[in-house]
């Protein structure tokens, strides 16, 4: 799975920049850099200290490519858990693959997407979920996928994984114990405590699956559709929320006819808004096809959008804006739905009381002065429970980790109805290896060649 060839990349975003950074690492790092530097203080690259820093110019033979600063760490006191190089030089793209090019002809090798990730990983640097939460903090784009890449990271996930598999595994070694010493009838595990730890055990499963529904919209943003008739405000609204003129305006109705869709970050947490077609029956063909996208995007999103235009409610309008609305409800029980009401500040205070009365819940705004919008937003970050995002909760996010806790807890509830029934020890460690083998899977304990593979693929090269 590993080679041991030295690799190099570059570190940095590809393109020109003040600086860029390229990464060496291997156990012939330092010996295929040190030829190549030239240090400003004349010292030899190979003979300095680990983790230091130094000043000097990158050669090729009499050539002067760049001046540099080199970093060196030496043995296993890297990222990667082996001698690693880190070039700083300037950001010309000329510059790079001038240096890059020397170093594969000396003798490294393009490093592969997620290669120096992986090594870390082999070398015993990061466990297998931390290594993941590594691309999680490279992709994240708002403070709560940040915070919750951050504490897998430093290890939260792992330790809590790790301390339920040793505590496991430490029964299940008795159980097997006994396996040894079936004709003398004695047993080693305490079925009392045992039953207390599978207890604990689910509790901790059950509590890290939940989190994923979280999890998930945290690190991948909350789609949210905007929907209603044509002209009720819908593009203003869009508009309003993201601050910038995103959507067409226009008095004619039917003016969106596609879905327009941008992502904002409201209170740590990422939020993509679709602006949908007016739901109206038209004979319009190219307005037909985005009225059905409207129905598909509410399918997909996480919350909805219901707008009206409140300036032109009537008591029987009223009346069919009420049926609408438990037709969506009925259609879509678990979906949250926010009713809101535009241009309320067209309507006088006892119009509005009225509104606030038949309808539950409703949400007062006027999209084209602002008035209302950021209560909304608030509204909306309420059905996102970041409780556990605030104590500091493991929370988890990575669909391979959900679905190996969905198995681990599957096993374990085997085990439990095991002990309840008085199976007898060989055919509950069975389940107990069975649930330890999971537990693995998300450390990377245990591991497959192409479960690796599939996982570093998705890395950036360079990392």
């Amino acid at each position: 799975m590993i080679s041991q060839d030295t690799i190099v990349a570059l570190a940095t975003p590809s393109g020109s920049g003040a600086i860029a950074i390229i990464r060496v690492s291997g156990k012939d790092a330092i010996s295929i850099c040190s030829p190549l530097f030239r240090s400003i203080s004349g010292k030899e690259l190979s003979k300095q200290k680990s983790h230091t820093i130094h000043l000097g110019h990158i050669v090729d033979q009499e050539r002067v490519l760049d001046e540099v600063l080199v970093s060196i760490f030496k043995g296993t006191n890297s990222y990667t858990g082996e001698p690693t190089i880190e070039i700083s030089c300037h950001g010309s793209t000329y510059i790079q693959q001038e240096i890059i090019q020397l170093l594969l002809r000396k003798g490294c090798r393009m490093a592969d997407a997620g290669e120096f990730t992986l090594r870390a990983f082999i070398n015993g640097k990061l466990d297998l979920s931390q290594a993941e939460a590594v691309a999680d903090l490279i992709a994240s784009d708002s403070e709560a996928s940040h915070q919750i890449a951050m504490q897998q990271m430093r290890g939260g996930f792992s330790n809590e994984i790790k301390k339920l598999r040793d505590e496991l595994l430490n029964f299940a070694s008795l159980i097997e114990l006994e396996l040894d010493f079936a004709e003398e009838d004695v047993e080693f595990a305490d079925r009392t405590q045992f039953k207390d730890l599978i207890a604990r055990i689910t509790k901790v499963l059950k509590r890290l699956i939940d989190s994923f529904a979280v999890g998930n919209v945290i690190k991948n943003g909350i789609p949210v559709a905007i929907v209603g008739e044509p002209n009720v405000g819908k593009s203003t609204l869009l508009n309003a929320l993201l601050n910038e003129e995103r959507a067409i305006v226009s008095d004619i109705a039917g003016t969106t006819r596609d879905t327009i869709e941008d992502e904002i970050n409201i209170g740590g947490i990422g939020f993509r808004f679709i602006d949908t077609a007016g739901i109206r029956d038209t004979k319009d063909v190219v307005e037909s096809i985005g009225i059905q996208k409207t129905f598909e995007k509410i399918d997909q999103a996480q919350v909805v959008i219901y707008l009206i235009d409140s300036s032109l409610l009537t008591p029987e309008s009223l009346i069919e804006l009420k049926t609408e609305i438990g037709k969506i409800k009925n259609k879509y029980p678990q979906k949250p739905l926010v009713i809101v009401a535009n241009k309320v500040d067209k309507l006088k205070k006892d119009q509005i009381d009225h509104l606030v009365t038949e309808i539950e819940n409703i949400h007062l705004l006027s999209a084209k002065s602002g008035l209302g919008v950021e209560g909304l937003q608030n509204k909306l970050l309420d059905f996102v429970n970041t409780g556990a995002l605030r104590n500091n909760e493991t929370i988890v996010t990575n669909t391979r980790h959900y679905d190996a806790l969905l198995k681990a807890l599957e096993e374990i509830q085997k085990v439990q109805y095991g002990l309840d029934s008085g199976l007898s020890g060989d055919l509950m460690a069975i389940d107990i290896r069975q649930a330890l083998y999971h537990f693995g899977e998300i450390t990377g304990e245990i591991s497959s060649d192409d479960l690796l593979g599939n996982i570093f693929a998705n890395f950036c090269i360079g990392k």
